[in-house]
């Protein structure tokens, strides 16, 4: 099963695979310590030393059929607005998918992230890969959340991920169905 939303579409955004070329762009997202903390990036000390493991997950991740995240590319300025995209995972020994988001600094809050979102939780269970999707954000990370709520999903419960504290947030394919 190819996870990918790889040249998907939603109304302004075009889905493409993140590319070597795209590094210094995705560095300004890690010269802001707190966004590195909500990502869980804050154990690594630099911006570039962060933008390199990001870019060594996601292509380990493409390699190994285990979703990623995809670039969101804008249709209206051909401009790379951040990433969003379905992760395979592991939690508490069961297989999730995740909706996964992070926008650059420079294009938040204009419902990029939103937008990118719905597209993967659609994408997701048009295709039947599960009849559950998850968000895994960290506590304090109020924005995430909220995208989590207008993406329909709900607040399940707090778990240990990778030795840090995180909120679990869920849809089951029957909610969506009924969604308006």
């Amino acid at each position: 099963m190819n996870f990918l939303l790889t040249y998907q579409q939603s109304e302004r955004l075009t889905f493409q695979k993140l590319q070597h070329s795209d590094f210094e762009i995705w560095l300004e997202l890690f010269e802001d310590e707190h966004t590195a903390k909500m990502l869980g990036m804050d154990d690594f000390k630099t911006p570039k030393e962060r933008s390199e493991k990001w870019f060594e997950w996601t292509f380990h991740r493409y390699e190994s059929n285990l979703g990623g995240q995809n670039v969101l590319i804008s249709k209206e300025t051909n401009q790379l607005v951040g990433q969003c995209g379905l992760l395979v995972r592991e939690v508490e020994n069961k297989f999730e998918l995740e909706v996964a988001y992070s926008i650059l600094p420079k294009f938040r809050g204009k419902g990029f992230a939103i937008e990118a979102a719905k597209k993967c939780r659609d994408f997701a269970f048009e295709n039947n890969f599960h009849d559950r999707l998850i968000s895994i954000i960290h506590p304090e990370n109020k924005n995430s959340k909220i995208i989590a709520l207008k993406n329909g999903m709900s607040f399940k419960k707090q778990i240990d991920y990778s030795g840090k504290m995180m909120d679990v947030f869920q849809i089951h394919k029957p909610d969506w169905e009924n969604l308006d």
